[in-house]
């Protein structure tokens, strides 16, 4: 829902409330629209000395013992996956989703995420770097910059169908992160939150097609669980724009049941064990 500030003329005028909230977001749903006010918004939002600014990180490694079976996990997508702030890099969702793994298996965790990547650069991409190395298992996160920054549905949509059917013909298992709340971040302008909120919403239903489409496991990205993004600052990192490592917990804590998710549906054995996963 679009939350806009709406000031009634008189007590029990809501009447002009309704119009005038009618009348915003019928401006707000439009693309063209959406796309202007978010930019100019998200320009606003960068330009912020006051507040700290980080740079990409590689949370790429290998975790386990050597003569466990290994199990490559190839992860595609934005900062979310490159973890601007997160201190240590151990604290980091991919990490922690390797380590959780690592009791069972020699995880080779090899990002190619890129901070602030949309859709189209994850096809353009990393998806073809993610089919040349090849690996057990691919996890795609990515949408929220596509959220911001105005993306056409239907022009997202389709390219997250094109990369998901490209990795699904690659990999033995692929996984795929929802897109939250994006109405939360602390550093979005206020008149930005409403439609951010609104934009990651139609991202995420997006997103939750094409995976229901091939047969894909997501995971949920809005509800309870998440509220700490709006009522705990911890959840932050300095920037007030990305996840801090408390944050990452609470991703590392739905990333885990999705990879379980996804290696349970392709019956992944991995190679080494004696058995075949295609």
């Amino acid at each position: 829902m679009l939350y806009v500030g709406v000031r009634v003329r008189k007590q029990g005028d809501r009447r002009y409330a309704v119009t005038m909230a009618k009348t915003l977001w019928g401006v707000a749903k439009k693309p063209l629209a959406v796309g202007g006010m978010l930019t100019a918004q998200m320009v606003q939002t960068v330009q912020r000395p006051d507040l700290e600014s980080f740079t990409d990180q590689d949370p790429s490694g290998v975790f386990g013992a050597s003569d466990l079976p290994p199990l490559r996990m190839i992860v595609l997508g934005d900062s979310t996956v490159t973890a601007p702030g997160v201190e240590p890099l151990d604290a980091c969702w991919a990490r922690r989703t390797a380590l959780y793994f690592s009791d069972r298996y020699r995880v080779e965790l090899i990002s190619l995420a890129v901070g602030g990547s949309k859709i189209a650069d994850v096809r353009g991409e990393q998806m073809h770097q993610a089919i040349v190395t090849g690996g057990d298992i691919a996890i795609v996160c990515v949408g929220g910059n596509d959220a911001l920054r105005g993306t056409p549905i239907n022009r997202f949509e389709a390219a997250f169908d094109e990369t998901i059917r490209s990795l699904v013909a690659a990999f033995p298992a692929v996984a795929v992160c929802g897109v939250g709340d994006l109405g939360t971040i602390p550093r979005l302008p206020a008149m930005a939150r409403g439609i951010a909120r609104v934009r990651a919403r139609s991202v995420d239903h997006a997103i939750g097609r094409v995976t229901d489409r091939y047969t894909v496991p997501k995971t949920r990205a809005w509800g309870p669980e998440f509220e700490a993004f709006e009522t705990d600052p911890n959840i932050w990192a300095g920037d007030l724009f990305h996840a801090s490592a408390e944050g990452h917990a609470l991703y590392a804590d739905a990333a885990i049941p999705l990879v379980e998710e996804a290696l349970r549906r392709s019956d992944f054995a991995p190679s080494g064990s004696g058995e075949s996963s295609q």
